[in-house]
């Protein structure tokens, strides 16, 4: 990136931040512009141009340089303006591989879900390793944040990151494979190559697949040469994570894919099984995701990361022998509930609430393939909790895990959700209101 032209941030989010200061740090007098479709554009020592404003401030070339923020989708015909126009358009992901990847080790770990998950116990496990290992990206630090602090850089990426990716990693790694964010990306198919850019590469880094990846015919025509893939656990040292993991805090199958492809990666960059085992015993769940409250004499369980339908049936998989209440619904993606609702009841679903927009095609099909579950719609998430703290007799466990975005969803005070961690608190917020005092 060039230092003697302006820059603009297009979003003004946590990434826009770091990448504001890393700009200070180099050319603290620099011009620096900030854009932003929703919300507040309140970014220190930067100056705001509309939306509107854009394509006349790309024609005079007020700025060299866009610095896009993940969330908003590279397929905006603004950005195809700009370069264009001869402007670069580019991440803070793509700085710090500019400023800081060499003489560095990255570990980078996509997939639809469990990606957060399986990038925060590859950390643990070389950290108890006795290795310098770093945590970047959606979870830990923004990729600039970190910067040069360690000497291996796990990279937990999502396919707004991916898409464009300018350098490669060492180990990578895919969780699994399904359609989601397809507003950002415009078609599935462009999804999936977006996702698979992180392996779809000429170099011959090592590639670990998770469960989920591991037959799926995209992921493997990315793989190209399956020389490529990561050796297999041995059976011993198998077996001997898989009981670690059941002495941790990781429920669920899914969980226990995620911690047996972290040990992969992790023993290729140089963990130790010991270390691995510790790195397993330390992992405490992440926020929103099958994050547990025990609130009165009910489980309440935030999962509220859940953006598929795919990641609602995990949770359900993670709570089998409960009576689960299930709290679903959310931003219309066009995502297919069919299986889902046929896993309802199997599952140990007694009451499932659902919210707009999707809760209707749930509530739909749920009618017809469990006919024994108790459907009930709310037009909000208080309203949802309001309605179950009239059943009490009929769940033990309340699960949110809405298998679809957040975007639209309504408080009862008419706040917007503006992502699933603002959801997922909102939850744990209402559920203490309504059964806080139960007995």
């Amino acid at each position: 990136m060039r230092f003697d032209h302006p820059v603009l941030l297009y979003g003004a989010g946590r990434e826009a931040r770091s990448t504001r200061a890393f700009i200070k740090a180099r050319a603290p007098d620099l011009k620096v512009f900030v854009t932003v479709d929703s919300g507040s554009a309140a970014i220190e020592d930067t100056e705001t141009i509309a939306p509107a404003d854009l394509p006349q401030a790309i024609a005079e070339k007020r700025f060299a340089t866009i610095v896009k923020s993940p969330g908003v989708s590279r397929y905006r015909p603004i950005f195809a303006m700009a370069r264009e126009a001869g402007i670069a358009v580019t991440s803070n992901l793509n700085l710090w591989g500019e400023t800081f990847r060499e003489g560095r080790k990255v570990i980078a770990i996509t997939g639809t879900k469990g990606k957060s998950t399986t990038a925060t116990l590859i950390h643990l496990m070389l950290t108890e390793s006795g290795l310098d290992s770093g945590l970047a990206g959606n979870v830990g630090l923004a990729p600039l944040e970190i910067a040069d602090q360690h000497q291996i850089v796990v990279f937990e990426l999502s396919s707004y990151q991916t898409a464009d990716m300018a350098f490669t990693p060492d180990i990578a790694a895919v969780t699994n494979l399904t359609p989601e964010h397809t507003d950002w990306h415009r078609t599935v198919e462009r999804y999936y190559a977006d996702k698979l850019n992180l392996i779809d590469r000429d170099a011959a880094f090592p590639v670990a697949l998770g469960h989920g990846a591991l037959e799926h015919p995209l992921v493997i025509a990315a793989v190209r040469d399956r020389n490529r893939l990561i050796e297999p656990l041995a059976p011993f040292i198998r077996d001997r994570l898989t009981t670690a993991v059941g002495r941790s805090k990781l429920k669920g199958a899914h969980n226990l894919d995620n911690a047996l492809l972290a040990a992969q990666m992790a023993l290729k960059a140089g963990a130790d099984i010991e270390g691995i085992v510790r790195g397993i015993a330390a992992f405490a769940p992440l926020p929103h995701r099958l994050e547990e409250h025990v609130i009165g004499d009910t489980v309440f369980v935030n999962d509220s990361i859940s953006t598929t339908p795919e990641a609602t049936k995990a949770a359900l998989s993670a709570y089998r022998g409960s009576r689960i209440a299930l709290i679903a619904g959310g931003h219309e993606r066009q995502q297919n509930y069919e299986e889902l609702a046929t896993l309802l009841a199997p599952s140990g679903v007694a009451t499932l609430v659902c919210l707009p927009v999707t809760g209707d095609r749930l509530a739909t099909l749920t009618y017809a393939a469990a006919p024994d579950i108790e459907v009930l719609e709310a037009g909000t998430l208080e309203d949802a909790l309001k309605a179950l703290a009239s059943r009490r007799d009929r769940y033990d466990t309340v699960i949110l895990s809405p298998g679809a975005p957040s975007y639209g969803q309504l408080e009862s005070v008419g706040v917007v959700f503006n992502n699933f961690e603002e959801r997922g608190k909102a939850f744990v917020r209402l559920a203490e209101a309504w059964f806080g005092n139960a007995v």
